[in-house]
This record gives structure tokens, sequence and C-alpha cells, in this order.
């Protein structure tokens, strides 16, 4: 997808995210979203992208759509968990194939039968004959929900078994990232208005109450939203 040319029309739904700010979201140092999502070579060998980003702008920067952002979390996570990424590259070209998505490993799909996808890739080895691949690093069904459920927990999915909004502290926030309003940036989820622009209007209208009452929101809202965009930098979202 090339969103150079009619940029607004074309992004309504998709959400976009500059390495800096899905950085910001997910607490993934910037470096390595870049990295994932661009590829890079190592003492003489090249690394392919774990996948192409959904908007491509001719900049030679790394954007991310919604769904390129929930696929980051769940990757980081297997990453943490002690997959190398060109395993988890491998892993999304099998789960396209089997769940036939884009962005698979951030479905409500794979989050129940993705153990068993893992499980069963099979490939060639040098001598033509298959064998099955050491991708899974699950022994059990539970070890691979411990990993997934923490970071899918907090986000919703359609019909389709796509992510389609996320709660990043929680479901007992305000707080709602979703690609069909404001562009996907943090917002109240009540009135809608963007995160920063309630944290701005404190500094500019003198304080919590004067802003809630220019936005027409609650003072709590008003509330959630400084203290969100005053910890993001440094802390790192709920999974």
């Amino acid at each position: 997808m090339n969103i150079e040319k009619n940029k607004s029309a074309e992004l309504v739904g998709i959400g976009i995210y500059s390495s800096a700010e899905a950085s910001r979201l997910t607490s993934i140092p910037a470096p390595k979203l870049v990295r994932w999502l661009s590829g890079y070579k190592r003492r003489g060998k090249d690394y392919p992208p774990l996948w192409n980003p959904e908007i491509a702008i001719e900049d030679e920067k790394i954007y991310l759509s919604f769904r390129d952002l929930m696929e980051v979390r769940v990757a980081d996570a297997f990453v943490r968990f002690g997959m190398p990424p060109q395993h988890i590259r491998r892993a999304i070209l099998l789960a396209r194939e089997v769940l036939g998505k884009t962005h698979p490993l951030s479905t409500n799909r794979f989050r129940t039968d993705g153990r068993s996808i893992l499980l069963f890739e099979i490939e060639k080895d040098e001598n033509g004959e298959e064998k099955e691949k050491l991708l899974n690093l699950f022994s059990r069904q539970y070890e691979f929900r411990e990993v997934i459920d923490p970071v899918l927990k907090t986000v919703d999915f359609g019909n389709e078994g796509d992510p389609i909004v996320w709660w990043p502290l929680g479901r007992r926030s305000r707080i709602l990232i979703d690609p069909q309003r404001a562009f996907g940036q943090p917002i109240d989820a009540a009135s809608g208005v963007p995160t920063t622009v309630l944290a701005n209007a404190v500094r500019q209208e003198g304080g919590i109450h004067q802003a809630a009452r220019v936005y027409d929101v609650s003072e709590s809202a008003v509330r959630e939203a400084l203290e969100f965009e005053e910890k993001t930098p440094n802390a790192r979202m709920a999974a």
C-alpha cells in the first residue's frame, strides 16, 4: 500500500504511527522496530523484515498501521520468551497461509490455534527429506497462552477475528486506540478527544478543570489523559 498520494483518504480506518510513536505506545525500542520491519545486515548476512508494513510512504522511514502495531506487540512477546526474530518471520509466513490473514499473530484465531500451527510446521532439509522444524518453543498449551494472552487480553476483535481496538492501559481505563478514530492516536474513549489534546489543554488553559470545560469532558478524563501522556515515554503499556 502506498499512501504518498491522497494520504488522508487512504489512512482512514488504518491508523499511522512513526517508529518513535509506536515505540512510545509499545515500549519496544524504535531501532528494533525499524530492524524488524525494514530488515538489516549483520556480519555480511542479510536478514529480511519480519513482514512488510502496511503503509509505504516514499520518504525512507518506517510507518506502522494499527495492524502492524498489534502484530509487533505479539512478535515482541515471542522474542522476550526466547524465539529468534527470523523464526517469528517463518511463523508469520506459515500462519498467513493457514489463516489467510496478512497479520496473523495478532488475530483471535492465532490466539487459540497458534501453538498447533507452530508445532506442525514441516520443511525439507538439505537432503530433500521432510522434518519437523524446531519452531515450536511451547511444550504445553498453557505456556503458549501465558505468552500471548497478556498481549491480546486488552484487544477487542471483530467478527473476522482481527484486532479492531486496543485498551493500552487495560479495560478499566478510559484510554483507547481505535484506527477508526483520530487516525489511531490515543483518545479518551467517551469523547474521542486525543489524549495529547487534553494534556496540552491543561497547560494552555491553566488546569484540569479549565481543560475539561473547554472540551466538555469530565475532569477525570482529562486527568487520565494527562497521566497517560506523562507516563508513556518511559512506561511499558499494559500488554
